[in-house]
């Protein structure tokens, strides 16, 4: 039981932990419209989100080292809920409502930092693998649950009262989490020194990787309405590549399962394949779109499970300390990308602004290979 209740803890604790900004991009337009922001302003709150996200993941790292998984994963679900009911109450104005979702930032890297030690201590090492896939796969099940605030509450009560309920939804996450286990204080302040060159390189390539990728979520809808597309069938090339994400999150986990090592470097060929598909996108036609979206989302934004079970597989002392370093990483990445592949799409179109990003997750590849290497030579 306990491993299946940390895989359903940890589930549970990614989705409350993230909900707060995925909640405000799905109810934007009656954000927008209440209080006085544009695309570009949701665009720059969503990078500070992930910028504080970045800045608080290796402190949340050292505290699930030193405090424990469930302590601080419950405090992630916590601070969640409270920031998604202040939206509620006190965002009354566009500057508000960007520091409270910066604050729920840090229950973001807390939530996600604490699953990974949980999954990293109670799921035996034979499904560490799918145990990570379904985890990640979980972030996406997010927009879902934002989505489908948009006609069930925003749209009837009002905005609001959809940040309201989604507090007591975050809430209802909280039995899921483990119990505490007792845990050698003096041990685990050891724990949170675990920076090593070869981490820091994996964490420069997620960064890159996270930043070609994130655009496929930030630009799709837009860039295929640009080439043509009916709005609709625009957003369904959306919906297309987040299904195709889930499966090949999940899919990929249960694959690294059954592979000993060299995890990194299956990543750095995942990559390549991405990047490929962020090519693609670049080239006028239909079957280059939907060929372009099932390769990106598929490979090219499939990896971060894998690499969060490759670091711990690496790192099984200290797995949150660990993937603190990537994790930074990834986060950084949901920062710069969107603002440099949105600048660069505003001043030089999208398909250079795709070409661009294909070259970035090549760069990362390159750099995940090195980091392989790295780690192996460090094993």
């Amino acid at each position: 039981m306990r491993p299946l209740r940390a895989g359903a803890g940890a589930v549970a604790t990614t989705i409350a932990s993230v909900l707060p900004v995925f909640l405000v991009g799905g109810l934007a337009v009656q954000m927008g419209d209440d209080l006085g922001f544009s695309p570009a302003g949701l665009g720059l709150a969503v990078s500070v989100y992930f910028g504080v996200s970045a800045l608080a993941s290796v402190p949340s790292g050292r505290l699930v080292e030193r405090y424990g998984a469930a302590v601080v994963g419950r405090a992630g679900i916590l601070l969640a809920a409270g920031c998604l009911l202040a939206i509620a109450v006190l965002a009354r104005s566009y500057p508000a409502l960007v520091i409270l979702l910066g604050l729920s930032a840090a229950a973001n890297a807390l939530g996600q930092l604490a699953s990974n030690a949980a999954l990293a201590r109670h799921v035996p090492a034979r499904r560490q693998g799918l145990s990570f896939g379904v985890k990640q796969a979980a972030i996406p099940a997010s927009t879902l649950l934002a989505g489908a605030a948009v006609p069930t509450i925003a749209l009837t009560a009002g905005w609001r009262w959809a940040f309201a309920a989604a507090a007591v939804a975050a809430l209802a996450a909280l039995p899921a989490v483990p119990p505490a286990e007792a845990r050698p204080v003096a041990r685990a302040r050891t724990r949170g020194r675990q920076v090593t060159p070869a981490l820091v390189v994996v964490g420069v390539a997620a960064t890159l990787a996270a930043a070609a990728a994130n655009a496929l979520g930030t630009f799709l809808v837009d860039s295929s309405a640009a080439r043509g597309l009916a709005p609709g069938l625009a957003g369904l090339t959306l919906t297309l590549g987040s299904a195709v994400c889930v499966t090949a999150r999940v899919g990929g986990g249960w694959l690294a399962d059954r592979r000993a090592e060299g995890h990194v470097a299956v990543i750095a060929g995942m990559l390549v394949v991405g990047a490929v598909g962020l090519g693609l996108l670049a080239v006028a036609g239909a079957v280059p779109l939907v060929v372009g979206v099932v390769l990106g989302f598929g490979l090219g934004w499939a990896w971060p499970g894998l690499m969060t079970f490759a670091v711990v597989r690496l790192h099984p002392q200290a797995p949150a300390a660990a993937t603190s370093i990537t994790q930074t990483g990834v986060y950084a990445g949901g920062c710069l990308g969107p603002l440099g592949l949105g600048a660069t799409a505003a001043a030089f179109g999208y398909p250079v602004m795709w070409l661009t990003a294909a070259v970035a997750m090549l760069t990362a590849a390159a750099f995940m290979l090195l980091g392989s290497r790295m780690l192996a030579r460090r094993g």
